[in-house]
């Protein structure tokens, strides 16, 4: 790579620019600057076909913000614009050089990025390679490419934050069936699109099966139908009964596709997704599979010509040559979910009489996740700057941040990780965290299981307040008066009660009458014991003690009402506990 200082009039925007399209983009954010003293970045270019000419990779904005200051000099010479010039013929290269500089500046949109990404999987780039040259966890890379699963409209509609991230998370497992009944919900007037968790349980939930999903005929099933009022939907009454017919029917489809001549057909159970980012359009001829995707719903999509992206690059190398003759799998579908449901039931009953083995289970669950779980890390988010470098700083998040680097090392997690809690990959992740904490004492499973507790107890919940109470917290302990919490305190009645607290009612009544950046220098030199004050030891404001309270009567303090709760929690135990006594 060089640098030089390239003519407007030989820079044009590559196609390999993430940003690239025919509407200019928005500058008004950088013409002000790039007026006064120009264009001071160096803009990423590439020759062109033309030897003279450059194509720009990263800096659109850059360049159509000098086109702009060009156009209103009018006569005057437009000045060279400084680029460094990359090799040429590396398209992949291009898109990660691209991607990387407009991370670094403006944000690009999930949509935008995974059009890139997309683009980088079919120019041979992996996603540990995508993940390692962008810094991001591979998981999020994958839940970008996951995007691919939505239809167009869908993802213009997430592009335009017109839908929420949770929303599009759950689209991404429907169907394309799915996504269009959405989608007419979403257009309709008189509807209301399921979103969220409620689009989670409206793709997912219950045991209501279509008759629209059964791929056998209605008129062979010799079980119960539910219809409604008008007889337009159907729903099967025993979702057993149904399975045992659209396995069978799966099973019939499957050994047609054979008979045809196709390689292999894979039955994708509800516990996964045919992922298409992961796959790519391959004739039969050629060796293309059949991807059965199976979904809790009763739907069936049946995927014909496809296979892994690992597979054509192992086919592109030599390393495998396609067999002449399809193998037919030793067990049929039913056959392996008999045997897979009757080991599970002869584990889960020996699990069920071995509590630590169990215990170890439940907290590789927790820290991975699976299919069946969904653990989040609190994230401590908070509105400002300030305040989290409060909590960031302070002596119990330093304490708890010791403990958790020795549960990380423990359990073979870098140093660097953010988090205990989903450290590990979510492949095969859940077996080996396990297989980690049976060779571990109990006491250090004890450990690891605490750390994954703490970061994922939710902030401001009751759960917080009992365990306070239980555990005789102590907050003088762990927490002093930073300058975060004196420029949070904006109530002159509240304030004047915590000046009486910490100084006493007679200098609290001397000072009465002073404005409250002096008050609250009164009570910082009273908690610090400077400026001659004597120091109070342990200071801590009512609402932050265990358990805690108002310094007025207008209520609305989150921490008391939770506190009340529990106290009434406690009640009920204790006459409870007086009842059976008597």
């Amino acid at each position: 790579m060089k640098l030089d200082f390239i003519p407007l009039d030989r820079l044009s925007v590559s196609k390999a620019n993430m940003r690239h399209g025919p509407k200019p983009p928005d500058v008004s954010d950088i013409l002000p600057s790039v007026r006064a003293r120009g264009v001071l970045v160096p803009l990423l270019v590439r020759p062109n076909c033309d030897p003279s000419a450059f194509e720009i990779v990263a800096g659109r904005r850059r360049y159509h913000a000098a086109l702009a200051v060009a156009e209103e000099a009018k006569d005057a010479a437009a000045e060279p614009l400084p680029c460094a010039i990359l090799e040429d013929g590396d398209d992949a290269a291009a898109l990660e050089a691209s991607l990387i500089e407009n991370i670094a500046r403006l944000d690009p949109d999930e949509v935008s990025q995974w059009e890139t990404f997309t683009r980088l999987v079919k120019e041979g780039r992996g996603i540990a390679d995508i993940s390692a040259t962008f810094g991001l966890p591979e998981l999020a890379v994958k839940r970008v490419l996951a995007l691919g699963n939505l239809t167009p409209r869908i993802r213009d509609l997430y592009r335009n934050d017109e839908i929420d991230v949770a929303t599009v998370r759950h689209l991404t497992l429907a169907t394309k069936r799915q996504q269009k009944e959405w989608l007419a919900l979403y257009d309709s007037p008189d509807a209301c699109a399921p979103r969220g968790h409620s689009l989670k349980a409206w793709l997912f939930g219950g045991a209501s099966i279509s008759t629209k999903v059964a791929l056998f005929d209605l008129d062979t099933y010799s079980g119960a139908i539910v219809t409604d009022l008008f007889g337009e939907g159907g729903y099967f009454a025993d979702a057993k009964q149904f399975w045992a017919a659209q396995n069978a029917a799966i099973e019939t489809r499957k050994a047609a596709y054979l008979e045809a001549g196709w390689k292999e057909v894979i039955v994708v159970p509800p516990s996964d997704y045919f992922q298409s980012w992961e796959h790519e359009k391959t004739p039969k001829r050629k060796g293309g599979k059949v991807y059965v995707d199976v979904r809790s719903t009763g739907e069936v999509a049946f995927h014909e010509g496809y296979l892994s992206r690992r597979e054509l690059r192992r086919l592109a190398s030599g390393e495998e040559d396609l067999p002449a003759k399809p193998k037919r799998p030793e067990i049929s579908g039913p056959m392996q979910t008999y045997v897979d449901l009757h080991r599970h039931s002869a584990v889960r009953s020996a699990l069920a009489a071995d509590p630590a083995s169990a215990f170890r289970l439940m907290v590789a669950h927790a820290i991975v996740g699976s299919p069946l779980w969904n653990v989040r890390v609190e994230p401590q988010t908070a509105r400002s700057e300030a305040i989290a470098e409060s909590v960031e700083t302070s002596a119990s998040e330093t304490a708890f941040d010791m403990r958790r680097r020795a549960v990380l090392a423990m359990l073979g997690f870098s140093a660097e990780e953010p988090t205990v809690t989903h450290g590990a990959s979510p492949i095969d992740g859940i077996t080996a965290i396990f297989l980690q904490l049976v060779a571990l004492t109990d006491q250090q499973v004890m450990e690891v299981a605490a750390i994954v507790m703490a970061e994922t107890l939710a902030a401001g919940s009751e759960e917080v307040e009992a365990l306070g109470l239980h555990l005789g917290v102590g907050m003088g302990e762990v927490w002093k008066a930073d300058d975060a919490f004196f420029d949070l305190i904006r109530d002159r009645e509240v304030l004047a009660a915590i000046v009486t607290e910490v100084v006493g009612e007679e200098v609290a009544e001397a000072n009465s009458k002073e404005k409250g950046k002096a008050l609250k220098a009164l009570v910082r030199d009273c908690v610090e014991g400077e400026n001659g004050r004597v120091k109070v030891e342990k200071w801590v404001p009512r609402w932050m003690a265990f358990p805690p309270s108002a310094y007025t009567d207008r209520g609305g303090v989150g921490m008391v009402q939770r506190h009340a709760r529990i106290a009434d929690l406690l009640r009920g135990d204790e006459e409870e506990e007086a009842l059976q006594a008597a």
